[in-house]
This record gives structure tokens, sequence and C-alpha cells, in this order.
């Protein structure tokens, strides 16, 4: 069998990613990595890092250290490290958008993302929310953002929605998509035959009975309970202050967290060097960094290649499983 093969897209080129890529062509991987992006870009970051690097063609089969296979889609404008190009907006989108397409026709088994800066795509002229909306409208088909450090893994049934918005969001429909699709990837793309899912109240306490709020007792128990006379294995809903404890964490695999600053902030505190952000229910594995462009640190060579490294190995793993699952 064929090493799985991965694209790579470094994402902002003003950033940090183009210098992670180039450090992860000197890793050794249980993967191909195809690099997608502009080669000047790719050759200024390892001149600043000072790491020295080739490139080769897409299908090689095997490459030295430091070498990079490479699909060249070239930016408008050369970009100083750290000031974003507007005029550079539709060549990230469409590095992004080839490896959809690649992973969508077999070529690729997954697609590993860099981060990117959605100011200068928005002030580029291309309306963007964010590559996981992008890929989500590509496919077409409903996703969930989850993400994951090796002990822990945190799923949003919102994402980036202001916190007075969120109430209104929290629907039985929405919660049964989010937690069919999270059901879903656990057993597929984890190899987990019964996900445990622990999902968090809405309100302080779970809502205390109602004196707190009233979501959990008219929507989230409700829908919580039809789900398990399906065979679903849910806990909750669960006061959120005592969900991430350790004794509660060791019989779960996932956890839902109601809103974005619910469940993230324990998730980057148990290990944000290492985490790493998945986009579940695409026809195809992606993940992400789990850390912004970090335009202040892009041609320094102080980059933390951790969560890069985390999501190539992540994203190996989830393509194998993928096919084992085929």
């Amino acid at each position: 069998m064929r090493p799985v093969r991965l694209a790579l897209v470094p994402g902002e080129p003003a950033g940090v990613g183009p210098e992670l890529c180039v450090r992860a062509a000197w890793h050794a991987w249980d993967c191909d990595l195809v690099a997608i992006g502009d080669r000047p870009t790719l050759q200024r970051a390892a001149d600043a890092v000072g790491l020295p690097i080739a490139f080769t063609d897409a299908e090689a089969d095997e490459v030295a250290p430091g070498t990079l296979r490479l699909i060249e889609l070239p930016h408008a404008a050369a970009t100083p490290f750290g000031t974003p190009d507007p005029r550079n907006a539709r060549s990230v989108l469409d590095g992004l958008l080839h490896a959809a397409a690649g992973c969508r026709d077999g070529r690729f088994d997954g697609m590993v993302t860099g981060p990117v800066h959605k100011a200068a795509i928005n002030a580029g002229g291309v309306p963007y929310t964010g590559t996981t909306e992008l890929l989500a409208e590509d496919a077409g088909c409903d996703v969930v953002m989850m993400l994951a450090n090796p002990t822990l893994r945190v799923a949003l049934a919102t994402t980036h929605l202001p916190l007075r918005e969120v109430p209104d969001a929290i629907t039985a429909p929405l919660l049964e998509r989010v937690i069919d699709i999270l059901d879903a990837a656990l057993r597929r793309d984890f190899s987990i035959a019964a996900p445990r899912i622990a999902v968090l109240g809405l309100n302080p306490h779970a809502g205390e009975a109602g004196h707190l709020g009233i979501e959990e007792i008219e929507t989230i128990t409700p829908l919580l309970e039809r789900l398990r006379a399906r065979g679903l294995h849910l806990e909750g809903p669960l006061p959120a202050d005592t969900a991430f404890l350790p004794a509660r964490l060791a019989n779960v695999d996932a956890v839902l967290a109601m809103y974005h600053d619910q469940g993230l902030p324990v998730l980057k505190y148990s290990g944000f060097e290492s985490a790493v952000n998945l986009t579940l229910g695409l026809p195809y594995p992606r993940v992400a960094v789990d850390h912004g462009t970090a335009l202040e640190l892009a041609g320094s060579g102080r980059a933390d290649p951790s969560s890069l490294f985390a999501a190539i190995a992540q994203c190996t793993a989830l393509g194998r499983n993928r096919r084992r699952a085929a």
C-alpha cells in the first residue's frame, strides 16, 4: 500500500506558515507531503530561518530530508514577513481549494493547513469568514469544528458567534446535526466503535434545574434523551466548570461545548503547543494548526512547529483510518 499522501497548504505568506512548512520538510514522516503554494515565498522562508530547501515534483515517490514536493501556485505579490498583502488573497484561497479538489479526486488522503489572515483576505475583496466555512461550502456539507491535543478533544456546537447570539443558535436541529457529525467522525476517523460524548450545558451549573436558565430543560436534555434512544452514548448536559475534571474526562472520547470560549480555553491550557483544529464532516480529513499567523514571529526562526507537526501526524492517522474503512 502506498504511503498516505497529504496536501500541505502554508496559508498566509507573510506569516509563520511558510517557514513551518520548510521545517516539516526536514522531519521524517510516515506519509508523503505535497506542498501547494508559492516557491519564492517558501524559499525566502527557508533563507530567513537558515534551513536549505530543495523542491521536487509532486509525484516524486521518495525525497531526501530538506526536499519538499511542490505544486506551485504563484502569489500575485512578493510579501515581506509580517505584512500581509491583500493582492495575495485569491492565491491563498486557491491553494486551499486546490488541496480540497485533490482530496476529493483521490490524489490526496487529506489536507493540512497553515494559518490564514482573515483581514487580508477580506481586504483583497474576497468575502471570507474562515477556512472551515470555505471548505464546507466547497464540499456542500455541514461540518463541525473540533480541537484536539493528546489528552482532550473538544467539539463546538457554535463557533465564531457573539456571546449574546449563542442561546438563540442552540436549537434541537443544530445539536442533533452536530452530534451526528461528531459521533460519525469518531467512529470512522478515530476508529472508536462506540464513542462516548460529554455534552456541556449552556448555562452555569447546566441551568441549576431552571434557576439559571431553561435551555437545558427545554432543548438540550430532551434532544439528548432522543439520541440516546437511537443508541448514541451521551452524557449530560454537564456543568462546564466540572466537566473537564480528569476523572470525568477519563470516561469520554470527546466533549461537546456549546460555544467557543466554553471549551477551548481548557483545551489550550492543557496543551496549546500540540493542539490541532479538525474539520469534521468533510469527505476527507482536514487538520489545521491551532494558532494564528503570528506575524510578529514570521521570518525570525522562533516559531514553534509543534502544532503543524501534530497536525501532520493527526492527518496521517485519519487518512490511514479512512482507507481502512473504505
